[in-house]
């Protein structure tokens, strides 16, 4: 008797028979099994499992290592189980060994609340099976009970880009609309190693043009190149508010770090608010403060609010509109001192359940106490992913202009800068360990500025480690 794999969890019986070794079979779930001297089969019996007669050998087809895992996780016995279940992704049969992968994230997920595990084993089988729109919603919920709720939206426009029965379309609705029902707390960590051509985002040019002259910049104002250290994490916090809010406390810190401590760029925030639920849309609304340093002195403290609403538009699509009013104290400078006004809008879309993009427009208005240091902005930003086999590639592309108010009183003409900037991702998980894949990314920045000390060119990259699913 042999198995199918069926997207929706369900096994399918056969004729044929699809027979293993039970020495490697066996061996590989308990060795108390393979060699039956006296113990009379105690090991399957712990699990539930009826002992065969003792022999030194003795043939499971993959449906009775089915069965046997199953009894084992009926009876709680989870570690057994799981040995079974690994010992069928071994099989040369994809739909078998994916099937035996469900299976086992769905124990982990609903009986041990191991919700990264179960995405590493659901991402395994998307890679091999990437339109088997059960798993990806499946995904999507690990991403939700996770807290990654933006990473669960976007599996589940995968999941209706590939097209769905009705009986998943309701399953998908019931998710969507639970989203919020996810673990009260969590964090997430990851670092890389960071080279930059350009870590202090400076000129080439050794001197500054000026109404009374050029000015010699030291070299601190210069282009600078480094290798360094990118770290980032994040930890939040919910409580239930009511049947459709909750309180959401999140805090969050990222940085560069570099052996010359100069060019150390660091910040940390945290945000509070309530999180509402307004039929199938959200709408996020949080107060907000953040300090900055720069080569380890204090360089700003801002505090504001922010608020944020999703919209889906069909079943692959989501509209999304950000807005922030922030207020920024320069701790070097009081003059660049400001209010910042910010309002984004942008829209996401799957376009088949392996390849996605979005883009977004935004504008921006920073009124200094000085107004040469005040600013109004426009940007546009795209990006693609793609997913190749166990590869994530992700495109971005933007462009940014901004003009200052007036002419500060050294620089010969008003600031106005031009920044073109694009980057390449990709995550790996054929070397992934553990929930972790290698990720590598690569960007460049060039900004045009009709002032000398703004305009730069930046070529870096990051080579470490990402969630894998």
């Amino acid at each position: 008797m042999s198995l199918r794999f069926s997207p929706w969890g369900r096994i399918h019986m056969f004729r044929n028979v699809f027979p293993c070794l039970a020495a490697a079979a066996i061996c590989a779930i308990s060795p108390p099994l393979a060699a039956q001297e006296n113990s009379g089969g105690a090991a399957a019996e712990a699990a539930g499992v009826s002992a065969p007669a003792a022999q030194d050998v003795y043939t499971l087809s993959p449906a009775e290592l089915f069965e046997f895992a199953e009894q084992a996780r009926a009876a709680g016995n989870f570690d057994l189980a799981a040995k079974a279940y690994t010992a069928l992704t071994e099989l040369p049969d994809m739909p078998l060994r994916n099937e035996a992968r469900f299976r086992h994230a769905m124990m982990l997920a609903d009986q041990q609340q191991d919700y990264r595990g179960a995405a590493v084993l659901l991402r395994q089988i998307l890679d091999e099976q990437p339109d088997t729109a059960r798993v990806r919603v499946e995904l999507a919920r690990m991403q939700a009970m996770m807290g990654n709720l933006g990473a669960a939206e976007k599996e589940l426009r995968a999941a209706q880009a590939a097209g769905l029965p009705p009986e998943v379309e309701r399953l998908v609705r019931f998710y969507a609309s639970a989203l919020n029902a996810r673990k009260p707390f969590g964090f997430n960590i990851d670092f890389a190693i960071a080279p930059d051509s350009n870590i202090n985002r400076a000129t080439r040019s050794d001197t500054l043009g000026t109404i009374i002259g050029d000015f010699q910049l030291s070299e601190d104002a210069q282009e600078k190149s480094g290798i360094g250290i990118a770290a980032r994490g994040q930890a939040y916090l919910k409580a239930g508010l009511a049947e459709n809010a909750e309180l959401l406390v999140r805090a969050s810190a990222n940085g560069r770090f570099y052996e010359n401590g100069d060019f150390d760029d660091y910040i940390a925030s945290i945000q509070a608010g309530p999180q509402i639920a307004i039929g199938k849309d959200r709408l996020d609304i949080a107060a907000t403060a953040s300090w900055r340093w720069f080569g380890r002195d204090p360089y700003t403290v801002s505090y504001g609010a922010t608020a944020n609403y999703r919209h889906p538009v069909g079943k692959r699509a989501q509209i999304n509109v950000q807005g922030a009013a922030i207020r920024t104290k320069d701790r070097l400078n009081d003059l660049r001192s400001n209010d910042r006004y910010q309002l984004e809008i942008g829209l996401d879309r799957a376009f088949t359940s392996k390849f996605g993009g979005g883009i977004g427009l935004s504008g921006y208005r920073a009124v200094a106490n000085d107004p040469g240091y005040s600013t109004a902005s426009g940007s546009l930003n795209t990006y693609l992913f793609r997913e190749l086999g166990r590869t994530t590639a992700v495109l971005r592309a933007g462009y940014d202009r901004l003009e200052a108010d007036k002419r500060l009183f050294l620089y010969p003409t008003r600031r106005v800068d031009d920044r073109f900037s694009a980057s390449l991702s990709g995550t790996f998980r054929d070397l992934r360990i553990g929930a972790f894949a290698p990720l590598a990314k690569v960007s460049f920045e060039r900004n045009f500025s009709t002032v000398e000390i703004y305009d730069y060119q930046r070529l870096a990259a990051e080579f470490g480690v990402a969630a894998a699913f």
